[in-house]
């Protein structure tokens, strides 16, 4: 890329609201919310010129499924990392977890003894694990949606010595459903759900009707049952025995669908082409008469 050809601008939403309201924009890439992205959709259809593109990659509600297979060490360090790390303010970072019923209460005691083992506070310092919210807007959104469900559901919840500043303790809400949750909740709140073997491929059909479609994981020994939730969710990323977050660009190409993005994925082999134009040469060649010779390119 030539260098007089990249620019820097620093801001916030109204200089980026103003950016994408430029007449001579070929198109925008953009990481962030799904709202931003709509509304920056609505500026490129709104504004002169020609039709723009729009490549986006959003939010999500993602889930993992654990099983009674499963191996509980690992399952616990990977929700954990999945749910808190980077305080949740991961677009791939998990929301809400099935556990299957059989082990659910097991696991349930298990994330509390993990999340009692964090540390919140500085990020600067080696012994944190989780650091602040980005702003006190985002961490006035995501006390509203704690303080409506401490009101009626069971929780657990992290305990921190850190006062000063946009600091929120990890927290796990025991729910009923995926639908008890109206978006997405940027933040180190995860959702605990407990299923019945049988009623997998009805959660799942749950989780697909949300409309997000960014990350999935399972944990399970059963490969069958692993190939049966990535035929079935509508998911960009699905992850088997890992957390879901981290994905390395060029060896896991990253990228959503439905509310969660436009499809192309960063690191994929299709991305690229995303940015281009598409042109398409067609001659007809009965035009020749039949004469063969008039097709032979060396022909003077």
């Amino acid at each position: 890329m030539p260098q007089d050809a990249l620019h820097l601008v620093i801001g916030g939403k109204d200089a980026g609201n103003q950016l994408t309201k430029i007449n001579t924009l070929s198109g925008v890439a953009f990481t962030g919310s799904t709202s931003a992205a709509k509304k920056i959709n609505l500026n490129l259809a709104e504004s002169d010129g020609k039709i723009k593109t729009l490549i986006a990659e959003t939010g999500g509600q993602n889930v993992m499924f654990v099983d009674s297979s499963s191996l509980k060490e690992q399952v616990i360090d990977d929700v954990v990392r999945s749910a808190f790390y980077s305080a949740g303010q991961r677009c791939s970072a998990l929301r809400v977890v099935y556990v299957q019923e059989e082990v659910a209460e097991e696991y349930w005691g298990y994330l509390k003894e993990a999340m009692d083992e964090l540390e919140i506070g500085d990020p600067n310092k080696a012994s944190t694990d989780i650091g602040p919210i980005i702003n006190q807007t985002s961490l006035d959104k995501l006390n509203l949606h704690i303080n409506k469900l401490k009101k009626t559901h069971q929780f657990i919840e992290a305990q921190s010595s850190s006062k000063d500043g946009y600091f929120l303790n990890p927290i796990a809400f025991k729910i009923d459903d995926i639908s008890e949750i109206d978006e997405e909740n940027f933040g180190p709140i995860l959702h605990f759900v407990t299923y019945k073997h049988h009623e997998l491929d009805e959660v799942i059909e749950k989780v697909n009707s949300v409309g997000y479609g960014l990350t999935m994981g399972l944990h399970s020994r059963i490969t069958d049952k692993a190939e049966k939730i990535f035929s079935k969710a509508n998911i960009g990323n699905f992850y088997v025995n890992r957390d879901i977050v981290g994905a390395v660009v060029g060896v896991q190409p990253f990228g959503g669908q439905g509310l969660s993005g436009t499809g192309p994925k960063a690191g994929g082999p299709n991305y690229l082409r995303s940015f281009v134009t598409e042109k398409t040469f067609t001659d007809n060649v009965m035009a020749t008469g039949g004469n063969i010779d008039l097709l032979n390119k060396n022909n003077k």
